[in-house]
């Protein structure tokens, strides 16, 4: 993530799966946060953060010194007690969740990452 840029706040609206991030390469200031509901975060290199995305989130990189934010983002799908059907169902959302991720602008995020 770019110095001076965020992800708008927004939810995933289910709770089929957790979000891991480690940080690779975070400001070393604290600038770059993560808000999930109430709580704010902030990313240290080789540390992992995990979080709902149930709940609304955005991050914010407030870097002066143009230091981008850098994480290794890793979704773990809720699989254990899944039938195929169901499964197969959980991967089209997940591909329609991305769609509107690119249609609300996050896309570039994403770009970036892949």
């Amino acid at each position: 993530q770019e110095p001076q840029s965020g992800i708008p706040l927004h939810s995933d609206g289910n709770n089929m799966w957790l979000t891991c991030q480690m940080g690779i390469e975070v400001p070393k200031d604290g600038a770059a946060t993560i808000r999930v509901g109430p709580e704010r975060k902030t990313w240290e290199i080789g540390e992992c953060l995990l979080y709902d995305t149930t709940y609304e989130h955005e991050t914010w990189n407030g870097s002066e010194v143009g230091e981008e934010r850098v994480v290794l983002h890793v979704d773990f799908f809720n699989t254990l007690a899944m039938t195929k059907v169901e499964i197969e169902i959980m991967r089209y959302v997940y591909s329609m969740r991305e769609e509107f991720m690119k249609a609300e602008g996050v896309g570039k995020v994403g770009a970036q990452i892949l």
